[in-house]
């Protein structure tokens, strides 16, 4: 997660510097240009994957899947970002990873609290519906000032969960983030709500793209950019969920 600049979308997936760096690299003789449809084709595609993946790891929870998806994933993620030419072999690549994080994770959900996984795919999947409808109807408009509040509210996030990270080596841990008691849970719903409004801008950048004239491989960058955002809203369920049946 890029937290270089707060003004700009958190997911540098979807910035518009990345955005703005492809733009114009093709002639308007080319037809190779993105779609929206198209962006939403490849992220059915990842989608598909990582479901793959992750049944793969829920069914086979093998304790190095956790580390290898979230650290190779990571990985992946910032060298697409930095390279978006490479997306059509890197964002497959990407799902795989995280699928078999999302395995892992759900499998220890799973143990743990009955059902869980399965409410969490449906609160993911009707969130997703939700502010895909809020977007499409205009109920919610990506201005700058909201693209700045939404993308600084994200870094802010991002920002604690890397101190939180480090501080799991160090014996030092982020006072309620983790807890189950009402500021805890207060903390998770609130950034429910931060990821499912970072979806607007994910929305809103797939239009940009195609508006814009990215070359073809941009259906797969962000695609990708897509895929991280819903990953972090079912594992933030996961998280909600937890604390709901650990009181």
């Amino acid at each position: 997660m890029n937290l270089n600049n707060l003004t700009k979308s958190k997911n540098p997936m979807l910035s518009d510097a990345n955005i703005n760096k492809v733009s114009g690299a093709i002639t308007k003789s080319d037809s190779q240009l993105m779609t929206v449809s198209g962006a939403a084709t490849k992220t059915l595609i990842l989608v598909s994957i990582l479901l793959c993946t992750t049944l793969y790891s829920y069914q086979n929870p093998l304790s190095i899947f956790m580390p290898i998806g979230a650290l190779g994933g990571a990985a992946v993620y910032f060298l697409t970002s930095f390279k978006p030419h490479l997306a059509p072999t890197t964002a497959p690549i990407y799902a795989v990873l995280k699928g078999l994080f999302v395995g892992a994770v759900s499998a220890s959900y799973a143990a743990a609290y009955g059902g869980i996984v399965f409410q969490a795919v449906s609160l993911t999947m009707a969130t997703l519906l939700a502010m895909l409808i809020v977007y499409q109807t205009g109920l919610i408009k990506v201005t700058q000032k909201f693209r700045m509040g939404v993308s600084m509210a994200v870094g802010a996030i991002m920002i604690v969960y890397l101190i939180s990270w480090i501080g799991s080596f160090v014996g030092f841990q982020v006072p309620f983030i983790h807890e189950s008691g009402p500021i805890g849970i207060g903390i998770t719903v609130v950034i429910i709500g931060v990821a499912a409004l970072n979806l607007l801008l994910d929305f809103d950048n797939f239009e940009k793209g195609e508006q814009r004239q990215s070359p073809k491989f941009m259906e797969w960058y962000f695609a990708m950019g897509l895929l991280f955002t819903l990953v972090w809203l079912y594992v933030e369920f996961l998280r909600l969920l937890g604390k709901l049946q650990r009181d």
